[in-house]
This record gives C-alpha cells, sequence and structure tokens, in this order.
C-alpha cells in the first residue's frame, strides 16, 4: 500500500534535514574555534575516555618529575655538604703532618689543638646541615639535630632510607646512611667516629704531644667520606636518567593525546566549506519544495 505523501510531511522532513544540517555545521565551527575534536564527553566517549587516561599519565609524569628535582637538590646539597667536609679534613690532616715537627712549640701544639676544635665544631654544623626545615643527615628523623653542639658528639643512630618514587614501582633513597658517614667508625667497628677522633687529637696537642699516631685513622675517615660520595654520585647519575627518560614520556603523551584531541584545522575547514555547500543546495532544494501550494494554482 504507498503511503500518501503530504506537504507537511514535505516540510517536516526539509526542516529535521536542514537542522541536521546546520548541526554539523555548529560542530565544525566549534572545532575551529576551540582547536579540539569534542566540546563535551559525549561527542565521543572513546575520545574523551582516551584523553583521560592521557592526562593522568602525564599528572603523574609530573610529579615524577617533582619527586626527581627534589631528590635530586636533596643529593646535590649532600654532595657539596661532603666535598666541604673533605676539605676541612684535608686541614686536618696537614696540621697532624705539621705537628710532628720536632722544632715546635707548646703554643705550637696549642694554636693547633684550638683550630682543630674549631674545625670539629665547623664539621658538627655540617652534619646539622638542612634542607628547608629538615636535617639531610639524620636518616628519617629529619627533625632531631643528629649532632649536638652541646656535648659535641654525633648522637643520631637512624640509619634508615628516605626513598622517592622516580617512576611507576622504581623507588630511589635520597639520603645517606649517617652512620656510615659521620658515626663511621672503621671496617671493625671498633675506632672512634671523626668526631671522637678530632677530640683525642685535640687532647694530644693540648698535652703537647703530637699528633701523628692518628694520621691512619684520619685517613680511613677521609677514604669513607669520599666514598660516601661515590655512592652519591652513582645515584645522582641514575635520576639524571631518569629525568631524560620522564622527559621523553612527558613529550610522547603530550604527542597522543593531541593527536588524540586536537582537531586538524585543515580537515575541518574542507569539512565546513564542504557542509556549507550541502547546506546551500539544501536550502535551494526545500525553497523549491515549500514553494508550491494549492493557492498558487487557485490564483
Amino acid at each position: 500500500m504507498a503511503v500518501r505523501v503530504t506537504q507537511t510531511m514535505l516540510n517536516n522532513n526539509m526542516l529535521r534535514n536542514l537542522s541536521r544540517s546546520m548541526g554539523q555545521m555548529d560542530k565544525y565551527q566549534e572545532q575551529l574555534s576551540s582547536g579540539s575534536k569534542i566540546a563535551r564527553p559525549s561527542d565521543n566517549p572513546v575520545i574523551a575516555s582516551r584523553g583521560m587516561h592521557y592526562r593522568t599519565s602525564l599528572a603523574q609524569i609530573e610529579q615524577y618529575h617533582r619527586n626527581a628535582s627534589e631528590a635530586q637538590s636533596w643529593m646535590e646539597l649532600s654532595d657539596k655538604s661532603l666535598d666541604e667536609a673533605g676539605s676541612i679534613l684535608q686541614r686536618v690532616r696537614e696540621l697532624t703532618i705539621n705537628s710532628g715537627n720536632a722544632a715546635l712549640q707548646s703554643d705550637s701544639f696549642e694554636a693547633m689543638a684550638k683550630e682543630i676544635a674549631q674545625i670539629k665544631e665547623h664539621l658538627g654544623s655540617i652534619a646539622n646541615q638542612t634542607m628547608g626545615s629538615r636535617y639531610i643527615f639524620g636518616g628519617t628523623d629529619t627533625k632531631t639535630p643528629p649532632y649536638n653542639t652541646a656535648t659535641g658528639q654525633f648522637e643520631n643512630t637512624n640509619s634508615h632510607e628516605i626513598q622517592l618514587e622516580m617512576s611507576e614501582g622504581v623507588l630511589v633513597a635520597v639520603n645517606l646512611d649517617p652512620q656510615q658517614v659521620f658515626n663511621y667508625k672503621g671496617p671493625t667497628g671498633t675506632e672512634d667516629n671523626i668526631f671522637g677522633l678530632l677530640d683525642k687529637m685535640v687532647d694530644d696537642l693540648k698535652n703537647g704531644k703530637n699528633a701523628l699516631e692518628h694520621l691512619t685513622a684520619l685517613d680511613m675517615q677521609m677514604d669513607n667520606i669520599g666514598a660516601q660520595r661515590s655512592t652519591l654520585g652513582a645515584r645522582m647519575n641514575r635520576i639524571e636518567l631518569v629525568q631524560g627518560r620522564l622527559e621523553d614520556q612527558d613529550l610522547n603523551v603530550s604527542k597522543l593525546m593531541s593527536e588524540n584531541e586536537d582537531a586538524d584545522v585543515a580537515e575541518v575547514i574542507t569539512n565546513l566549506k564542504t557542509q556549507e555547500n550541502v547546506h546551500r543546495a539544501a536550502l535551494g532544494a526545500g525553497a523549491r519544495i515549500i514553494q508550491p501550494s494549492l493557492l498558487d494554482f487557485l490564483r
């Protein structure tokens, strides 16, 4: 049975098609002005879902960047502190060797003792080095000064690592074990730590005795600080490698997100011009459909 086509049906169909055509032009115009393929998730749920995934990945990479930067700052400060410690201990070594000069008088020994005592206090301030409000040589006890200025001793016993996540599942310790730096007592664990050693040297010099017998122990402490700097340097190299990889990941994810969401301007302009021509043709055809009516023939 044939369906009777009325003028109302033709008009409604024409208006519906024109509305759809205008919707398409509005879509392309919005893409062109915003530079994005979609304006809301309902426009394309797949693109929206991928965009959320990419944004989450970028947020994680940004956090890893912050962690790596903090770790690098912490390690650089630790390295500078150990470099300074090595320099002042080198001065102690010079004084120790000079104390073996048989021509020295008691006042010279006294002057050496005073200088080494001052060096010890300065070494204590290095052990109490802070980053912000945190002591970097206190293990995980970052709120308590590891070196007690009142007693002149390194009293910290915390040897735990502070770890930061550099990438998914990759944790790196940003601090050195303070027990292996300022509380190091030799391979047998029976020697004095660096502060105790300096105290003995000061006592001997005050008593008019040279400090040559402590030279071997001093060299051991200086070698230990050098070894700790080497360990730190290896970690810093790893951080630099991690930062390079994070930059590559950031670039790749940003590229994928751009390909997923950003509109191709040339393609959008072409589609807009094509749709504009289609719309003009639809308007012309609609004018011919609407124009004839029964009244036009009764005139």
